[in-house]
């Protein structure tokens, strides 16, 4: 079998250039990309609204409403927890100073490097106030901005999806719209799939840090139950930052090193229940990503788009896999995104009864 050079050069081209106009177009697409994951997330709920009887315009504005409601919700939840770990402030800021004179003495002791000189670096390096101000004023706009575009694209993404869909079924021939009607669906739903259990994960996540902290004795439990399900978000990275965080927290509140363990023990046992029992039977087989490429995802969107990136990649690459599953010459994208193959007479007992169970769930 021999390779087409030009053919690998052309597709190498068009991967450049889609790279580069998601770089150069970052400031358009992502607010875009954002606005429309989330509204195929309320989709359902808007088509439900409107076959009860409600004006497409009302049922919008309710979806509107409702994904209002859930991100207050999660921020108030968090600053309540937050100013309640603030309590302890004192406490934390002696901790903090003590391991700093303890990290200074350290590097006199070890390094030649004296208080003093260890004094100068640090004023050097700390940013002056009117550019912290000027930082923080300008990330307020830039975050106000992208939150009034995603809304604003989330009610007209949804106001104007029948005419969408029509300009998808005219990009095809005749012949072809049922096979294009079927891609959108299911590029839809592996989007609900995703978020939906995503959302469900998290609920469960918070349940079992909060049981594994809160019978450690771990101070501010809930809240580092919650921080470590939020940060679920992103694979892989998330947890660990997460349980980190506990870790660092609860050392500067005194935790003695039995704690600590504790919390690490806590935080491989929830992986463990994580991966073995609750991602099978929430998220499904739709928009499993090897792990593989479920990284370079991860990577990719963050080169490209930052933290949004890092939070769209999963189920951006789950889109893409829908996509190139559905047209022929790019199968083989698919089957390489897609979740390794593993012979069923390999899989140990508990593997086993998770396919039986997910077998018996879509049959009944």
């Amino acid at each position: 079998m021999t390779l087409n050079l030009n053919s690998i050069l052309k597709k190498l081209l068009i991967l450049v250039l889609m790279v580069a106009v998601l770089i150069l177009a970052k400031g358009f697409l992502m607010p875009m990309v954002i606005g429309g994951i989330l509204a195929t997330l309320f989709l359902p709920f808007c088509n439900w609204m409107q076959r009860i009887g409600l004006g497409r315009i009302l049922a919008i504005f309710i979806s509107l409403l409702a994904l209002l409601l859930v991100f207050g919700a999660i921020i108030a939840m968090l600053s309540w927890k937050i100013s309640e770990l603030f309590n302890d402030y004192d406490l934390l800021k002696n901790q903090s100073i003590k391991t700093f004179n303890e990290i200074q003495t350290y590097f006199f002791e070890h390094f030649g490097i004296t208080l003093e000189k260890q004094s100068e670096i640090f004023k050097s390096e700390k940013p002056s106030l009117s550019g912290l101000m000027q930082l923080t004023v300008g990330s307020l706009k830039y975050i106000l901005t992208n939150i009034i575009l995603v809304l604003a694209y989330f009610f007209f993404l949804l106001y104007s999806r029948a005419h969408i869909k029509q300009f998808f079924l005219k990009l095809t021939k005749d012949k072809q719209h049922e096979e294009m009607e079927q891609i959108l669906k299911s590029t839809t739903q592996v989007s609900q799939q995703y978020l939906l259990g995503l959302a469900k994960m998290i609920a469960c996540l918070w349940i079992l840090y909060s049981i594994g902290f809160s019978l450690l004795g771990v101070k501010n439990a809930v809240f580092f139950a919650i921080l470590c399900g939020l940060l679920e978000i992103i694979p892989f990275i998330g947890n660990i930052t997460g349980t980190t965080i506990t870790v660092l927290i609860t050392a500067l509140h005194g935790g003695n090193i039995s704690l600590i363990l504790g919390i690490v023990v806590t935080y491989a046992t929830v992986q463990f229940i994580q991966g073995w029992i609750l991602e099978p039977l929430i998220l499904g087989p739709q928009v499993k990503i090897n792990p593989l490429f479920t990284i370079i995802a991860l990577i990719v969107g963050d080169w490209i788009w930052g933290i949004p990136g890092i939070l769209l990649a999963i189920p951006i690459a789950a889109m893409v896999k829908i996509v190139c599953d559905h047209i022929e010459p790019l199968k083989p994208y698919g089957f390489l995104i897609g979740d390794l193959v593993i012979d069923k007479r390999g899989k140990n007992k508990l593997q086993k009864f998770l396919y039986k169970f997910q077998l018996f769930r879509k049959l009944s």
